[in-house]
């Protein structure tokens, strides 16, 4: 067999080890050809290809990024530019067959899961593996990537307790999140805030400032605000800045923000990203050994498993209110807005 493989969407630690643990399973245990497919599904529209061999997969373990590349090429969408009035699809059908793929592989977040879903529909087989820093895959507990941006935001929270216990301010740190607060969650628990403000929860900043002026009656001279980039703000103002804002003039404290940002998706994914990428990517592998397309992997009850692409497609996974981190931390007295 002749499997293809790409990278889809943005980048984040874990994806060059989960092409890693892909290849060497296709290569070594089940002999097969392992084409890397560069820029995504653009690569696939302009056959931006390469054999893959085991010189192709030494040093990507523990390296961040994506070697393949990445583009945020949607197949099924109207082009425009250079693929104006061209069938993208109808392209990469062609493409597929003429490079002698007898499967896709997709790395990607909602939106290649997404398109994934699509290409299985219309009878090409694909299989996909979920990547996301934001953990916000439907049909899987965990995605890798996840882990590492938590740790990277966490270890700012840490740094950011001593300079706002040095100078009795509130600190604002915003880290990513759009839609789903999974790593303002966990790394806001993990990190020792004392308000985290998640986008699946609503808040009124009067209970922010009231959190915190409890704080204070109760001899806790600084406060550590966590934001998710998605959470809701007047006029679409950057979440840190308003909520620094607002919150000075509330309470007359002095406040500064920090934005997290890129810093979150780069460099060397954690230990426990590297051992998930490796299993998930073997995992693939076996799917299309198995002729079980149409699939994406996942890790259900911790166990290494698959669901159907069709059910994946067009959800999210978020946070509720009766999520145990978010209980237990009101239990402690954390504020969540």
């Amino acid at each position: 067999m002749r499997i293809g493989i790409l990278t889809s969407g943005g980048d984040c630690p874990g994806i060059n080890a989960t092409i890693r643990g892909v290849c060497k399973t296709a290569i070594h245990h089940y002999g097969m050809e392992v084409m890397g497919i560069y820029s995504g599904f653009q690569g696939l529209l302009n056959k931006e290809v390469q054999l893959l061999d085991d010189n192709s997969l030494s040093g990507l373990l523990n390296t961040g990024g994506t070697f393949l590349g990445t583009s945020r090429e949607k197949p099924f969408k109207k082009g425009k530019g250079i693929y104006e009035g061209v069938d993208k699809v109808a392209v990469i059908r062609q493409n597929i067959d003429e490079l002698g793929l007898d499967c896709l592989v997709c790395i990607g977040g909602n939106g290649t899961q997404k398109t994934a879903a699509k290409f299985a529909a219309i009878g090409v087989n694909v299989v996909s593996i979920p990547k996301t820093i934001d953990n916000d895959i439907w049909g899987t507990d965990i995605s890798f990537g996840f882990d590492s941006a938590v740790s990277i935001a966490t270890d700012a929270i840490d740094r950011l307790h001593s300079t706002a216990s040095s100078h009795k301010r509130v600190m604002v740190i915003e880290v990513m999140g759009h839609k789903a607060g999974w790593i303002a969650l966990h790394s806001g628990m993990a990190g020792g805030g004392d308000i985290i403000l998640l986008p699946e929860i609503p808040f009124n900043i009067e209970n922010v400032a009231d959190a915190i002026h409890r704080r204070i009656a109760r001899g806790k001279t600084y406060s550590i605000v966590v934001v998710a980039e998605g959470i809701d703000t007047p006029e679409g103002q950057r979440p840190a800045v308003y909520i620094a804002n607002a919150l000075q003039a509330v309470t007359g404290l002095e406040t500064r923000e920090t934005v997290l940002g890129y810093i979150q998706r780069g460099g060397s994914p954690t230990p426990f990203d590297r051992n998930l990428s490796t299993r998930l990517g073997g995992h693939a592998t076996e799917l299309i050994a198995n002729g079980q397309y149409g699939h994406m992997v996942a890790v259900r009850g911790g166990e290494i498993s698959s669901i159907p692409l069709s059910e994946v497609a067009g959800k999210l996974k978020l946070v509720t209110e009766d999520n145990d981190l978010v209980v237990q931390g009101r239990r402690m007295g954390i504020c969540f807005g």
